[in-house]
């Protein structure tokens, strides 16, 4: 059956497989690895966009009416009725729905969008989307709590580890900081699979310390590399 979804190459697949695999033949531990094309629509940050390009508009005219005043006599040639104060209200008003409509419309190009959220909420959202998929898929599913997800949004060029009961209570975030780096590193130099192979070698080098292979060792999480 065909992947419905396709962010990165059938190769780079097999390369983070074949990571994981090995990183959990020294340990315990069960690592997951995400992939997504973003985290979030990031509507609401257009939507303030939109408001500032509209207030800035409308406080625009409001501090340089005779300007604007002016602007409206040339514009129609001298021969414009006098505007009332609550006429002028109603067009300070219009430009600024106008304003909002067309900045709105222009960051529907996702890119733009993109590019105009701030960094720390991309962060924000990326680990927010993280911790939910962990609590789908990973949380509670083995039986030592021994899983840990590894999570990495391509556009916002953001990953993110989340991991379970037992291995939070001895594992430090910041330890995860090599893997993380090594990740990043590899995404902007756009090997997206190379970066999480070597994120979960780092992993599998963690978890090896605190979480040896014992004698039984079942395979609970899945090896294989999932798109959503």
């Amino acid at each position: 059956m065909p992947r419905k979804v396709s962010h990165i190459s059938e190769a780079d697949h097999d390369v983070v497989t074949v990571a994981v695999a090995a990183a959990e033949a020294h340990t315990s531990g069960e690592i997951v690895t995400v992939v997504a094309a973003k985290s979030n629509e990031y509507d609401d940050v257009a939507l303030v966009w939109a408001s500032v390009v509209a207030f800035v508009a409308m406080s625009v005219i409001a501090l340089f009416p005779e300007f604007f005043r002016g602007l409206y006599d040339r514009l129609t040639g001298g021969w414009g009725y006098e505007l009332t104060a609550n006429q002028w209200l109603g067009t300070v008003i219009a430009v600024g729905v106008l304003k909002w409509i067309a900045a709105w419309l222009i960051l529907l190009w996702k890119p733009l969008r993109m590019a105009l959220t701030p960094r720390t909420i991309k962060a924000q959202r990326v680990r927010a989307r993280a911790i939910d998929l962990f609590k789908v898929g990973t949380e509670a599913k083995t039986l030592g709590r021994t899983g840990v997800l590894l999570y990495l949004s391509l556009k916002e060029h953001r990953a993110d580890i989340v991991a379970d009961e037992a291995i939070a209570a001895k594992v430090a975030p910041e330890v995860w900081g090599d893997a993380m780096d090594a990740l990043i590193d590899r995404v902007r130099a756009g090997q997206p699979g190379a970066g999480m192979a070597a994120a979960v070698t780092q992993m599998g080098v963690v978890l090896a310390q605190h979480f040896p292979r014992g004698s039984e060792n079942p395979n609970e999480l899945p090896d294989r590399l999932i798109e959503i």
